[in-house]
């Protein structure tokens, strides 16, 4: 258990690390392709921009760590119960807001600072109240249908993201937030992996369906950071992320509470995700953003200069 945390946290650590390098690095891009409108009729940004988003320096380290968070939260995911490792992994809100005070110039407000707060007590009492994990033995139709409900998610969220343009943040956040969980679900289930055998892990649908899920949540991630609040669209990220794979463990996979502490699992898991859409609601404008990172028009000048403020 203590291994899993510990695995658990530093998946945190590092995801709330590269979400703000990745925003800084989105928006800069973003004010850029804006000014020469690169943005498609809806107003978000086109797939050039995103792409262009993705090369910046600020965006790769912040997805080197991404891929460091993915090994250590899969790992995590097999050692610990799902409400459990995936509530700890979308805790790097808290890290993802206290760095973008100094790296985006945002200014948190006493109700953003009273949400985070509410967010890590109930990580607290999550994990006073896990259990053992469950064991992830799962019927084959179970892999294929979590392949087809990524492709369903992934897919048409990035088509319905698109067509509502800036007005998708954080329906943007929220589906790679679940393309992030159904990630999760499938490195539990996942076969081949204990004891490791190649062909049942190249033959077994969860594996695409990981890979489905981890990109199109990765894209729709870039499109909500460079259109919308972090904070927003990473609180929105931490509800998708957190509320189905926690139920799909407790229900389906085996995952429990510890005997006598259901009351605090449940508890815990409520208060982490009423935090976070607190954290989503409040800071959804960063009107309250006071630096060179706050939002401001896409003048030629603003093309020009870092929004990181140091």
């Amino acid at each position: 258990m203590l291994i899993g945390l510990l695995t658990a946290v530093a998946a945190s650590i590092c995801y709330g690390t590269g979400s703000v390098l990745q925003a800084v690095g989105s928006r800069r891009s973003a004010r850029r392709e804006a000014v020469s409108g690169s943005v498609t009729q809806h107003g978000g940004p086109s797939l050039t921009s995103t792409a262009k988003a993705a090369m910046t320096w600020e965006f790769i380290v912040g997805t080197i760590l991404d891929f460091v968070g993915f090994g250590l939260g899969a790992l995590a995911a097999r050692l610990l119960p799902l409400f459990l490792s995936q509530t700890v992994i979308s805790a790097n809100l808290v890290i993802t807001a206290v760095l973008s005070v100094k790296l985006l110039g945002i200014r948190l407000n006493r109700a953003e600072w009273t949400s985070i707060a509410v967010v890590c007590s109930a990580l607290v009492l999550l994990a006073t109240a896990a259990g053992p994990e469950g064991s992830g033995h799962t019927p084959v139709s179970t892999h294929w249908w979590l392949l087809a409900i990524s492709l369903l998610l992934m897919v048409g969220g990035t088509v319905l993201v698109r067509l509502l343009g800036a007005r998708a943040a954080i329906l943007a956040g929220l589906l790679s937030g679940l393309g992030f969980g159904a990630l999760g679900v499938g490195v539990r289930v996942l076969n081949g992996i204990d004891p490791f055998d190649l062909g049942a892990l190249i033959s077994d649908p969860a594996l695409y369906a990981i890979l489905v899920a981890g990109v199109g949540g990765m894209y729709l991630h870039t499109v909500a950071l460079q259109i919308g609040s972090v904070n927003g669209a990473t609180a929105a990220l931490v509800v998708g992320e957190t509320v189905l794979p926690g139920m799909i463990g407790v229900l389906w996979l085996g995952d429990t509470s510890r005997p006598g502490f259901a009351w605090a699992a449940i508890t815990g898991f409520v208060l982490a995700v009423a935090g976070a859409v607190a954290v989503a609601w409040f800071g959804s404008s960063e009107g309250h953003g006071g630096g060179s990172g706050g939002e401001q028009e896409p003048t030629e000048q603003a093309a020009q200069e870092t929004p990181v403020r140091v």
